[in-house]
């Protein structure tokens, strides 16, 4: 596996499809929208469905019933919320709408009266899927797979997604004043996107942009990913401050301060669906956005929040099946977007070069699901396996090796002879005998001076690469020396790909002078040799 072919994002650990099932139908919007649906298979002549106008929506009689079956009628926002679960069921397929064609047409196929039915007038039938009866309320159906109820909430997330990067209707108004005909009829040709400052392209990258970075920020964080939240001001902020620049100007704090207010309305539509968890903007600072005060707010996100100050910017999170739906929108885009168990069918030469950017208890996580998925071959030739995979003597190989000791440190015993097996191995002996001493094994030999300075190189070679030079380096560094006397007139002899470079990293670290001199020149004859 080349460089180039790493996963671009590190991976992230999702619950089983059937987990992610069972938060699917319990979001709110979801199981409202299959609670309409048995509705809907009850409500009609012997379970013919309800009749719906020319969009599929609810006529006003039947949102009102819809409104009190999910037990909204005292709410203010009943019928929007009773008309956003229809329209998800629609959305979804749940329901089929079929047009009932014979009431608005007259014998010769000419519409009746003047065509246009009423904006109360069923034009149609809405009635449940057959494929989807045992979700629907069909005794006689089965239950849908897991697989099958993530892909029906996908498809709806995608119609919410949209209307939420579309601006409300006052937004609208100023570009569609001149679509309006005398008729009352809006020419959606006529329509003046400029007038309306909106985007549709750049609106939706932006809502993905702020879903990626959710997603970044979850598979990077291990507080994110236990579950803490995001600070929207946090989130606004990674959309549109450049990395480089140090502090924020006014006018950037002003567009992370809009940004901001307007991820505010896009969460609270997402949040129904599941996908995220929030905590939504304070009321206060909404009315300031609304009342154009966006200055003010910019100028106190520029300046020192306490936790409660943070809190009142909103606070956001994904939730697993967030991070199951973004993912899968990535994937669909083609991104590589690795999870935790992608590996478990992967040869050992492809896990020791991905594991690297796993975070410790993922590493171990896909480590073991790698193992069990080779249980009929057994530990043994698991282990032989990822010790071939380990040699080498590229640029990468350090790496894999030290992979490989992490990867080994999860065998059982059944590994022992293909450790013992690679002994005398040049590249492997060493690491062979640190799995054997540290699981109080007999007869382990010990290793020869050229292979402990071997060993060494390599070590602090993989080290390097893969954690930079930390505090603890300096502190190997500077043990090794002292432990053992003349440490560079044996070390350049070395014969790795690395020394060199190795003893050129220890001259930089050692906090000896003298020390660090010395490991310069010793780098100087490795590389002159």
């Amino acid at each position: 596996m080349t460089g180039d072919d790493r996963p671009t994002l590190p991976p992230v650990r999702l619950p089983s499809d059937a987990e992610l099932a069972r938060d699917a139908l319990a979001a709110p919007l979801l199981a409202r929208a299959v609670e309409l649906t048995r509705w809907a298979r009850r409500g009609g002549p012997e379970g013919a469905g309800v009749p719906v106008g020319a969009g599929g929506e609810l006529l006003s009689e039947q949102l009102k019933e819809a409104a009190a079956h999910l037990g909204l009628g005292g709410e203010e926002e009943a019928p929007a919320l009773a008309a956003d679960a229809w329209n998800f069921a629609v959305d979804t397929g749940l329901l089929v709408i079929e047009e009932d064609r014979e009431d608005h047409e007259d014998e010769e196929g000419g519409a009746a009266d003047d065509g246009q039915p009423s904006s109360d007038e069923p034009v149609g039938l809405a009635t449940p899927e057959a494929e989807l009866g045992g979700l629907t309320g069909d005794p006689d159906e089965a239950m849908p797979a897991p697989a099958d109820i993530l892909e029906l909430w996908l498809g709806g997330l995608e119609t919410v997604l949209a209307d939420a990067a579309t601006p409300s209707f006052e937004e609208l108004l100023g570009g569609i004043e001149g679509a309006v005909g005398e008729d009352g009829e809006i020419n959606t040709d006529a329509i003046d996107l400029d007038a309306m400052d909106w985007d549709p392209e750049e609106e939706g990258e932006a809502l993905d942009s702020a879903l990626g970075n959710l997603y970044l920020l979850t598979a990077t964080e291990p507080a994110v990913a236990a579950g803490s939240m995001v600070p929207l001001p946090v989130l606004a902020a990674s959309m549109i401050v450049p990395e480089d620049m140090d502090e924020p100007t006014d006018e950037v704090l002003e567009e992370v301060s809009t940004a901001m207010m307007r991820l505010d309305e896009q969460f609270r539509m997402l949040e129904p669906t599941g996908l995220v968890e929030y905590r939504p903007v304070d009321e206060a600072l909404t009315q300031e956005a609304a009342e154009g005060e966006e200055a003010a707010a910019a100028e106190e996100l520029g300046g020192e929040l306490d936790e409660e100050d943070v809190s009142r910017y909103g606070m956001v999170r994904l939730t697993p099946l967030g991070l199951h739906g973004v993912r899968a929108r990535m994937r669909e885009a083609g991104m590589e977007v690795p999870a935790v168990g992608d590996l478990a069918g992967a040869g050992a030469d492809r896990l020791l070069a991905t594991l690297p950017v796993y975070t410790e208890d993922n590493a171990r996580s896909e480590i073991e699901g790698w193992f069990a998925a080779r249980d009929e071959e057994g530990t043994l030739s698991a282990a032989r396996e990822l010790l071939a995979a380990a040699r080498g003597t590229d640029e990468a190989a350090p790496v894999r090796r030290l992979t490989c000791q992490q990867a080994l440190s999860l065998a059982g015993p059944e590994a022992e002879p293909a450790l013992r097996e690679v002994l005398e191995d040049r590249e492997l002996g060493g690491l062979a005998r640190v799995w054997l001493a540290e699981r109080g094994a007999a007869n382990v030999p010990q290793p020869d001076e050229d292979m402990v300075f071997w060993l060494t190189v390599d070590t602090i070679a993989a080290q390097v690469a893969t954690a930079g030079e930390p505090e603890e380096l300096r502190d190997l560094v500077r043990d090794l020396v002292d432990q053992h006397a003349g440490f560079f007139d044996k070390a350049w002899r070395v014969e790795h790909p690395a020394t060199g470079d190795v003893l050129e990293t220890m001259g930089r670290v050692h906090p000896d002078k003298h020390a660090a001199k010395a490991a310069r020149k010793a780098a100087f004859k490795a590389r002159s040799r």
